[in-house]
């Protein structure tokens, strides 16, 4: 399972969406489109909210023996109160958080690549399908705020 063309993907995203979110009137960013929905700069924060629990899974599923790391995304969201936070920070945050995962995943042993995680599905997953998924959930989420290639 390579894992190269989800980090090429990354950095595309890095390099691209920041400047294409900056862009986004604040109005239309933090607007909610229906009770119960999340706003664009909600969904940013879901966004940021995945790689700090993935940045988890990354890491401790190298020396622990197949943690499960699960969050309960709705309370982690309200409670994170982002829609009420600065936009240009929540950009830089997103910008650098993966920025750092970038870095983070290369350095990882192709042996640990294997290593097993719970991310609260049926079954333990593999480190490297962990980060592919993660970079397809990520687009899912900015495809539904933006338009891009």
């Amino acid at each position: 399972m390579s894992i190269q063309p989800s980090l090429t993907r990354l950095q595309y995203l890095c390099d691209t969406i920041p400047d294409l979110l900056t862009h986004i009137p604040e109005t239309d960013f933090a607007h909610k489109p229906a009770p119960g929905k999340w706003s664009k700069k909600e969904m940013l924060g879901h966004l940021i909210d995945s790689a700090t629990n993935n940045h988890q899974r990354f890491v401790r599923a190298q020396f622990e023996e197949s943690p499960t790391i699960v969050y309960d995304q709705n309370n982690w969201n309200t409670y994170s109160h982002y829609n009420v936070l600065d936009s240009k920070q929540l950009i830089l945050f997103w910008e650098t958080y993966n920025r750092h995962l970038l870095a983070l995943i290369p350095n990882i042993a192709p042996e640990n690549l294997d290593k097993t995680c719970s991310n609260g599905g049926e079954a333990p997953q593999i480190i490297a399908w962990l980060f592919i998924d993660y970079v397809a959930h990520m687009e899912h989420h900015l495809k539904q705020m933006l338009t891009y290639s």
